[in-house]
């Protein structure tokens, strides 16, 4: 019964451990106890009787095909989903889905899904019973040592983040790696250092200007969906935004630009500073709350150096510079292919910086307050803990590891050492959907629903203009018998650890249930019982959460030069993300492949994208095949020419070369 476990640790079982969440004495008992208001119930997923035949109808959820998170509407008919389109209640997306959300019914129909529990015997893995594999899991991780176990997955929220959490909890250990290739970890650290909150909320439709230093905010970004709707606003207001985009290689986001400048690979910390110089020495406005050093970094790039180092012309950067002060408020934004640089903290700093000059800080930059949930808060990934996971693996610190939502064994670089790392690990479990090199590494592997057969409640990192949290739930019976929710999963490893606090919970909806039942009073708003505010929930797929009000402060701290690079010889290479395949992760969905790329028009390939002037230097045509190498290794693809690529650089797409992940 839920009356051994006290009140503490109910709290953080069902997710809302936290500053504002509180549970009234009286109402513990009736909101929580499933014994209690027995009544008669059916299937959650048995059709209602107003499904017609033939005629489909709408139930909300979540997308997870990238870690946005948008709402989405499932069309299902005759108990198939069908047809997938953006959630109109949802302020993230207001009704709007990407293509990559739209290629999720091809992968939960994906003929290559594993559909049963496998486990390695000798060098191959044979499929076993569910019972077989959980008792293969109670033995090899009871034996493991405090500390010596981790998690590694992708972006991590809601409800299945509490419970991964509360696994490490129980298994004695704080590893949880989280690795995304495309991320913006660098932005978030120095958003915290300079506005005390790493993801505040960027609002692009308050601005009369937007400067991008490549951030691909429509295309491959952290949320394209709510950036795309904001920019959408940003462009019809009645002073029609001025939009300026500064890359090495043109993306889909630099395609939609005013203005696109080149600028030479690695400089655009250069730039930010000569426009902060420009700013301050030539414009005058006030210094105030620079510190001296930052301010004497400023005064070393001058326009003249600056378009030297930046090969961006001297009175294009002047140009840009007096219109950000002349359309204010304005927005400058830093994206991942500055952050990812080596003084990527310092090119990044330097680009927040022109936000702390133009008083963007508050106007077009606000905070998205405190969430009353922490638990339930976006764990965010970077590369940090991909290099910190295969050093520890390497120096043989972990006995055993879960890998769910991420694909180091293909994501990292050769020099990382990652099939080094894995070997050294004694016991690996993969939960996943599909036949991916880390799954076929692992030892042990759990069959897992797509998420459109799957419970769960997710919590974007960007939050819209309001916090809420998202709403997931199965849209169709599962396909395959053997699959198993992500939550159900982890809730079966979490009864073996700790049977008394979790054994109540007969599975994972069940503990959805109660943790909305002990949702607090002013989240389930004007709902008159338990069961009024989960079928409102399901209905509308979010649930409106109150922040606390917050301020964002506005302080520079010190940073150092950015270094430059690109000035050795030889070309820059620039792997680029796009929206579609991203990081590789829809490398197995044909609609994603046949979908030609925004700018090159390529489909169903790998290639290099060169200038044309560079191309001819090189005795280069128009589709020959060269061969890319870097200190990573080389790459055999067809060149193909355009004009929105740097002079010094070259471009191969991020996402294709797997060497499994089925057909």
């Amino acid at each position: 019964m839920i009356g051994k476990i006290n009140r503490r640790s109910f709290l953080k079982v069902m997710g809302w451990s936290g500053a504002g969440a509180t549970l009234s004495g009286c109402d513990l008992p009736s909101t929580v106890t499933l014994e209690e208001g027995k009544e008669d119930v059916v299937s959650y997923l048995m059709p209602e009787e107003y499904v017609i035949p033939g005629v489909g109808v709408w139930y909300a959820s979540t997308c997870t095909q990238c870690e946005a998170g948008c709402g989405i509407h499932g069309r299902v008919r005759e108990g198939r989903v069908l047809k997938l389109e953006g959630n109109p209640d949802a302020a993230l997306n207001k009704g709007k889905l990407c293509m990559m959300g739209q290629a999720g019914v091809q992968g939960h129909y994906n003929p290559d899904r594993i559909t049963s529990p496998m486990l390695r015997s000798g060098d191959g893995l044979v499929p076993v019973t569910w019972d077989k594999a959980m008792a293969v899991i109670e033995d090899k991780l009871g034996a493991v040592g405090a500390d010596r176990f981790a998690w590694f997955t992708g972006t991590m929220s809601g409800h299945q983040g509490a419970l991964v959490a509360n696994h490490l909890d129980a298994m004695g250990s704080k590893k949880h790696y989280v690795h995304e290739v495309v991320n913006n970890a660098v932005s978030r650290a120095v958003n915290n250092d300079m506005l005390g909150e790493a993801t505040p909320r960027l609002r692009l439709d308050k601005a009369k200007m937007v400067v991008s230093f490549g951030a691909d905010f429509l295309g491959a970004g952290q949320s394209p969906v709510h950036y795309a709707g904001q920019y959408a606003a940003f462009r019809t207001n009645k002073e029609r935004g001025l939009f300026v985009q500064i890359e090495s290689k043109m993306s889909l986001t630099g395609g939609n630009a005013d203005l696109w400048l080149a600028i030479k690979p690695g400089t655009e910390g250069v730039l930010a500073l000569g426009m902060a110089n420009l700013l301050l020495n030539k414009i005058k406005l006030s210094d105030a709350g620079i510190p001296s050093d930052v301010r004497a970094l400023i005064n070393s790039y001058d326009i003249t150096k600056v378009a030297k180092i930046t090969d961006v012309a001297g009175h294009k950067i002047q140009r840009v510079t007096q219109l950000l002060t002349e359309r204010a408020p304005s927005l400058v934004l830093s994206g991942a292919s500055v952050e990812g640089q080596a003084h990527g903290y310092a090119s990044t700093a330097a680009i927040m910086l022109l936000n702390h000059i133009l008083g963007n800080v508050g106007k077009t930059i606000e905070s998205a307050g405190d969430f009353p949930f922490p638990q339930l808060m976006a764990k965010q990934g970077g590369t940090a803990d991909l290099l910190a996971f295969a050093a520890d693996a390497k120096a043989q610190k972990l006995d055993a590891a879960i890998f769910y939502g991420s694909n180091p064994m293909y994501t990292a670089p050769g020099t990382v050492g990652m099939t080094e790392a894995m070997s050294n690990i004694g016991f690996k479990v993969a939960i996943s959907q599909f036949p991916d090199e880390t799954t076929m590494a692992a030892d042990l592997v759990l069959p897992v629903d797509s998420y459109l057969e799957d419970w769960g409640t997710q919590v974007p990192a960007n939050q819209a203009e309001s916090n809420a949290i998202h709403v997931q739930q199965p849209l169709m019976e599962r396909l395959h018998k053997q699959t198993k929710g992500f939550g159900d999963i982890v809730l079966s490893m979490l009864k073996l650890r700790k049977k008394d606090e979790y054994t109540q919970f007969e599975d994972y909806y069940a503990y959805l249930r109660n943790a909305f039942a002990a949702m607090p009073a002013d989240v389930k708003k004007s709902a008159q019982n338990n069961n009024e505010f989960w079928n409102a929930a399901l209905q509308a797929g979010v649930i409106g959460v109150e922040s606390a009000a917050k301020s964002l402060q506005s302080t520079v701290v010190s940073f150092a030069a950015p270094v430059t690079e690109g000035a050795t010889d030889g070309l820059t290479l620039i792997p680029s993300a796009r929206m579609g395949l991203l990081d590789g992760r829809h490398a197995n969905l044909p609609w994603l492949q046949e979908a030609p790329d925004h700018i090159s028009k390529v489909v169903w390939d790998s290639w290099a994208e060169m200038h044309p002037d560079t191309a001819t230097k090189m005795g280069i045509a128009n589709l020959d095949l060269v061969r890319v190498t870097s200190a990573q290794g080389s790459v055999d693809v067809r060149v193909v020419l355009l004009k929105g690529v740097h002079r010094d650089a070259v471009a191969v797409p991020l996402g294709q070369g797997h060497e499994a992940y089925g057909r």
